[in-house]
């Protein structure tokens, strides 16, 4: 390991951090895991269940969003998990995840996209 210019090491020596934390920290990435297969369910079912719109492909525009979002969450989250594992056994603050905005927007986005599909299918009837 490298050291500076006092002699001491420039990264933390890892310890094991307090099982709680290590617990919770699987707990969340468990639950982004949960999110991320609902998310993939639910655009699959849109996509392959839901009746289809007068505009052609609007089922797609609202279903594969959904599961292409799942499987970003579903890897992003692994790739979270073990950061935060890292920041905790070097004593470090965790690093912040963008999931839970980028979940955020993309689910405000398809919401938005479906609620103007429902409408201007309702008003074409």
């Amino acid at each position: 390991m490298d050291t500076g210019p006092s002699g001491t090491h420039d990264e933390a020596e890892p310890t094991e951090p307090d099982v709680r934390f290590s617990y919770a920290n699987e707990r969340t990435f468990l639950a982004w895991i949960r999110t991320a297969l609902g998310l993939m369910t639910a655009g699959l079912a849109i996509t392959q269940l839901l009746p289809p719109f007068h505009v052609p492909g609007g089922r797609r525009l609202i279903g594969l969003p959904l599961i292409a979002l799942g499987v970003a969450i579903a890897v992003f989250s692994l790739h979270s998990w073990r950061a935060n594992e890292r920041a905790m056994r070097r004593g470090r603050p965790l690093p912040r995840s963008p999931l839970p905005a980028v979940t955020a927007v993309v689910v405000s986005i398809v919401a938005i996209a479906g609620l103007l599909l429902a409408i201007f299918e309702g008003s074409s009837k």
